[in-house]
Formats: C-alpha cells, sequence, structure tokens
C-alpha cells in the first residue's frame, strides 16, 4: 500500500507542476471532468455551456453514450458508464490505476489504484440519476452494514457510486462508509480517494444552465439575502442538527429567522431573499415555495430534509430538489429513495464548511457518512458561495444591484451591532434608507432602533409603509411585518392603517390573513378602535371555527 501511494505521489508532481516563466516550476490547476450523455442534444450543451463558463477546456467534457431514463439497471450502470469512464480516467491520468483484467462480481473493470487527481466531477442533465435495486446482484456478504433489514437494497444514486470511481472494489449492498465524513484536515491521501461530485439537472435544460449562472453571479457580487430555519419536524437529530445551523448563520452576519413550530413554513410568512434555508419537508411543494412568484435569491443554498427529494428532478412540482431548482436554487442536496436520517446530507456540517471557503462538491462530503448510497449534490461542484468575504462585498457597494446591496447593507449593520458599534450601525442603516427606502432595510433598522429604545426612530424607520401606494404580492409579509413593528414601536393607529390595507385584498392567502387579523384586531384595541377590533377578531373566529358536526341520521322507521 504504501509503494502504492509513493507512486501517486510522484505522479502527482508530474502532472501538477509544469516549467513556467523563466524555468520556474508553477503549480497546473488539477483537471475538472465534466461527464454527459452523448445521445442527448440538451446534455451535450449544457456541458459546453459549464466548460465556457468555467473556462475549462472542452476536453475535459466526457460524453458517453447512456440511456435517456433517470433510472437504470446495474447492468446499463456497469456497461455503458462505470467501466468507460474507468478506463478514460486511467488512459488521461485522471485516476492512478492499473487494470489487471479482471471483473468484479457486479461486473466492473478490476482496478489496482491508488487515488485521483480532478478537481471534481459535474454530471450534466441526461445523465441517469438512479440505480435501480437488482436482487440477482444482492450479496450480504460483501457488506456487513445489510445485517439491518432496512439496508438491504442495491438501489443508489449514479452520482454517490461516482464518488467512489478510484476506489478498489467498492461493494454495492448497503452503503460504503465515507472516510471524508467530518474531516475537517483531511490528508492528501484521504482526498485522492473519493471524488466530489455535483449535478447540474432540473426540470429545464435552463433550469440547469442556472446553476451555473447564478453560482458565477454570487461568486462575484457574493450571497445576500437573510437566513431561514424551519424547525419542529419529525425526528429529534434532525431538529438538533438545524438548532446547530442557528448561531452558525447570526455569526456570520444574515439576519436570521427560526421557526420552531411543529407545521412546515406556512404560505404567506415572511420569506423574501432567502439566501440561505435549511428545514423539515412535506410530501410535496408547500408554503411560501409555492408561490408561483417566489424566486430564491442567486447563490442560495438551501436544503430541505425529505427521503425522496430527489426521486426525479424532471418535475417542477414534484419532490423538492427538481422544484427548488426550477425556482432559482444555486445548490440544493436530495435522495433518490429513503435513506434514512443518519445517512443524509447534515445541514449544520454543510454550513461549516461552505463558511469556511470550502466549494460546494467538498463540502457536500465533509457534511454526508455514506456513499454508494442515496444523495445528490444539485449545483456546481466548484461553487463557493462564500468566496467573497461580507467586507469585500461591502466594498465593493457601489457595482451591486439595488436588491442585492439592501441585504449587504444589512448584512454589515448586523455585524458592526454584533461588534459592539450599534451607533455606527444605526447610521449606515438611516443612511441607506434615505437612499433606498426598502422594506427589508426599513424593518432591519426599526428593529434595531427599538432595540436600543429609540420608539421615535424606529417609527421614523417604518415610514415606508405608510408611503406604500399598493401593496405588491411580494411585499404582503413583509408589510405584516411592518404593521406588528409599528405596534411594537408605539404607533397602534400606523399598524392598523397597515393591515386594514393588507386584509382589505380578497386573494390574501388564509395563513396570512389570520396572522394579520390577530395583529390587526390587538393593535386595533390598542389604538381604541373597538369596532375594528371586534370585526376583525370576528371575522378571525369565524375562520377558525370547526365545522359543523353532521346531522345524526333519522331513526328507522319499525
Amino acid at each position: 500500500m504504501r509503494s502504492r501511494f509513493f507512486a501517486a505521489a510522484v505522479a502527482l508532481c508530474a502532472f501538477f507542476l509544469s516549467p513556467g516563466a523563466g524555468g520556474r516550476l508553477v503549480a497546473a490547476e488539477p483537471p475538472v471532468v465534466i461527464l454527459a450523455n452523448r445521445d442527448d442534444p440538451d446534455s451535450l450543451e449544457l456541458a459546453r455551456h459549464y466548460a465556457e463558463k468555467r473556462g475549462l477546456p472542452e476536453t475535459d467534457i466526457v460524453a458517453l453514450r447512456l440511456p435517456l431514463t433517470e433510472e437504470i439497471t446495474w447492468d446499463e450502470f456497469v456497461v455503458t458508464l462505470w467501466n468507460p469512464l474507468v478506463r478514460l480516467s486511467i488512459e488521461r491520468g485522471w485516476i492512478f490505476a492499473s487494470r489487471p483484467g479482471a471483473r468484479d462480481a457486479v461486473g466492473r473493470d478490476r482496478i489496482i489504484s491508488s487515488g485521483h487527481r480532478l478537481r471534481a466531477l459535474v454530471v450534466c442533465r441526461g445523465v441517469p440519476l438512479r440505480i435501480a435495486h437488482d436482487p440477482a446482484r444482492y450479496d450480504p456478504k460483501t457488506n456487513t452494514l445489510t445485517a439491518n433489514p432496512s439496508l438491504r437494497t442495491t438501489e443508489a444514486a449514479v452520482d454517490s457510486e461516482l464518488a467512489l470511481l478510484a476506489c478498489d472494489d467498492a461493494p454495492i449492498a448497503a452503503f460504503v462508509p465515507n472516510p471524508l465524513f467530518r474531516q475537517d484536515k483531511p490528508s492528501s491521501l484521504l482526498l485522492e480517494q473519493i471524488l466530489p461530485v455535483g449535478r447540474l439537472d432540473g426540470p429545464t435544460l435552463a433550469d440547469a444552465k442556472g446553476l451555473v449562472d447564478r453560482a458565477l453571479i454570487a461568486e462575484r457580487d457574493g450571497l445576500a439575502g437573510r437566513a431561514y430555519v424551519d424547525i419542529g419536524g419529525p425526528h429529534r437529530q434532525g431538529d438538533v442538527w438545524l438548532e446547530d445551523c442557528v448561531p452558525e448563520l447570526q455569526g456570520l452576519g444574515f439576519e436570521t429567522d427560526v421557526d420552531r413550530a411543529p407545521s412546515t413554513l406556512a404560505d404567506g410568512v415572511r420569506f423574501d431573499a432567502p439566501a440561505l434555508y435549511f428545514g423539515w419537508y412535506t410530501g410535496s411543494v408547500n408554503g411560501p415555495f409555492a408561490d408561483p412568484d417566489f424566486r430564491f435569491p442567486p447563490g442560495a443554498v438551501a436544503l430541505h430534509i425529505y427521503s425522496y427529494s430527489a426521486a426525479t428532478l424532471r418535475s417542477p412540482t414534484q419532490g423538492w430538489c427538481g422544484p427548488f431548482v426550477a425556482k432559482g436554487v444555486t445548490a440544493t442536496f436530495g435522495n433518490v429513495g429513503e435513506p434514512y436520517l443518519e445517512f443524509t446530507h447534515q445541514p449544520q456540517l454543510l454550513l461549516r464548511a461552505l463558511a469556511r471557503g470550502e466549494p460546494l462538491g467538498r463540502a457536500a462530503l465533509y457534511a454526508i457518512n455514506a456513499l454508494s448510497w442515496k444523495g445528490v449534490v444539485l449545483g456546481d461542484p466548484l461553487y463557493r458561495p462564500f468566496a467573497v468575504s461580507a467586507e469585500d462585498q461591502w466594498a465593493r457597494r457601489k457595482q451591486l444591484p439595488p436588491a442585492t446591496e439592501i441585504y449587504a447593507r444589512i448584512r454589515r449593520m448586523r455585524q458592526l451591532d454584533a461588534a459592539g458599534r450599534s451607533e455606527d450601525a444605526l447610521a449606515l442603516g438611516a443612511a441607506g434608507l434615505a437612499q433606498n427606502p426598502g422594506l427589508p432595510l426599513a424593518l432591519s433598522l426599526a428593529s434595531l432602533r427599538r432595540s436600543a429604545g429609540d420608539e421615535p426612530g424606529a417609527r421614523l424607520a417604518l415610514q415606508p409603509f405608510a408611503a406604500l401606494k399598493r401593496i405588491r404580492r411580494a411585499d404582503r409579509p413583509l408589510v405584516l411585518a411592518g404593521a406588528r413593528e409599528l405596534h411594537a414601536a408605539g404607533d397602534s393607529r400606523g399598524a392598523v392603517d397597515c393591515l386594514r390595507r393588507l386584509l382589505d385584498d380578497s386573494t390574501l392567502p388564509r395563513e396570512l390573513r389570520l396572522a394579520g387579523l390577530v395583529a390587526g384586531a390587538e393593535a386595533a384595541r390598542a389604538s381604541r378602535d373597538m369596532t375594528l377590533a371586534s370585526r376583525w377578531a370576528t371575522e378571525h373566529a369565524a375562520l377558525t371555527a370547526p365545522p359543523p358536526a353532521p346531522a345524526a341520521a333519522a331513526p328507522a322507521k319499525p
């Protein structure tokens, strides 16, 4: 084993070092393999798009003749994908291995490997997604984990199998423990064992291309928006993971909303600019995600804990990964089948790795303990959400789009306030509000002023809500939040005026109307408008009253 790794180190030197100017040796960038389906024109177009946008040579594209279905058999996987890719990778020096000429029980070419030299493997739309369980190939002797009946399957995500491309004879029953899981400082030898894999896929070709384009926007402008964590799911361990995300997000300076109710996020809750979202699931798209106007901001990272979230990526409504990509997410994570909670991507570990600058593919390997299993990473594996620091983003604020600048300013305000520079934070918010009076900034400044005991200043910061001529669909949750802030700052009459305009909208979602009626009745009572308070309380009671019990059947005649 030692001699194999020594040979790999010598080969790495030869590949990574090349003569530079003045005869000096300079490091060469490790290659990226872009895997496409030769029989799918969209797949080839996407591969070329990625190579162009990332400045990679088209020689990095590997186009194989593959089935056009999302699910394939083990025979199809081995014959059309695994074996050809292994052979080509050895020929091109991407994998350091020899082929003794035999095949294993699965039909894969046997290799004697000492690692790889790749930055990542990019899997393009058109490459199959899932390998079906094959009872004929199921051999419990190859994996002691199959003592657990729940793990007696050979079903797997194609991408999770490809992460093991440089490994010898990995079993396909159950999963293979990931040696990079929670490795904060993995050795180079460990990194050369496992391949970072990311998939560019989605309901349409345009959706898949967007994963590339939005990553580049975020790497240029920095991640801007708010953070949301939806806790209160069916498994305590998942709630612990999500709770651990909260201080990490706040430490990064993101304004963070946390929902600990047992239900998922309701339609109509505040959900503007979700740059970072981690939460629990329902079986189908719901809440703010179901709003036809909803879009993630560029660079957004989202994880919904759900077993079958990536069972298909071709639908904008089924599961969660396909709809997230269709809604403009830049990176998300899912499962092609039942993974069981312990063997999914852990959100707090993903966030930790991404925040310290890891690219998406490496961060995903840090956050999952099972390979040859169900996990899928949707997004460019080279994407670095935090490539631009908050300080650098703020220094370049004049080049940012106005909507991005508002959230960059809010983040800077929070960082100043956390550093004990509350006066600087308030001044920054006031200056921004004078230049660009956006509702999110008004809410943030009002909250900071109220926390500092300056209620008149908070009311002044909330003037953009009074100036609204009409309430846009996307602004309705912000108006509810603004009304609550006005009431908390002592302006109950202003809160009533905001809520009157909001509740006059007959198309308001039920959950938002109920919340508005509760807040409105409270504010109306505080402003001594008892007639309006009674009307809103009565409407709320009518909307929440249980349906009448069915009438009892008449007794049968004797």
